[in-house]
């Protein structure tokens, strides 16, 4: 039986990144959940740098990345990522508040996968990442290597 990959969520609130792990383990996702607080945190566990220099060598299933966080951003995480082809095949869904229509645009323009406006409905907060977590951590499986 294969090991299920992570899913990595990138949050700076504590409040939605509660949210966010309590509607994924309603999911009934097994998929160990890593939460980091900000950018640099991201990249540095997608790298395998600092704190996470010994992590296993896999990448998670998905990347929950909330745009608007302390040192780095989501925006520029994704930029990083996008320059990297080891993460060709990651996908990256922004969960953010941003209905800024140059925050969405930028992320299209990175090659985000998904944009989740983060309902105020802690219901349909809920929902949208049950529903996000179904779809990339269950249906998601990375290309087999060549």
């Amino acid at each position: 039986m294969t090991q299920l990959r992570t899913i990595l969520l990138a949050e700076d609130s504590p409040h939605d990144a509660e949210m966010a792990i309590d509607a994924l383990r309603d999911a009934n996702l097994a998929n160990p959940i890593v939460h980091v607080e900000d950018g640099v945190e991201a990249l540095d566990y997608l790298l395998r740098r600092g704190r996470f220099q010994g992590r296993e060598d896999r990448d998670p299933a998905v990347l929950l990345l909330d745009i608007k966080m302390p040192r780095m951003d989501g925006l520029e995480v994704l930029t990083e990522l996008r320059k990297d082809s080891r993460f060709n095949h990651l996908p990256v869904v922004i969960l953010s508040s941003s209905r800024e229509e140059s925050d969405l645009a930028r992320s299209w323009d990175l090659g985000v996968n998904a944009y989740v406006v983060k309902p105020v409905d802690v219901d349909q907060f809920f929902d949208a990442v049950r529903t996000l977590g179904r779809f990339w951590a269950v249906l998601n499986e990375p290309p087999a290597a060549e």
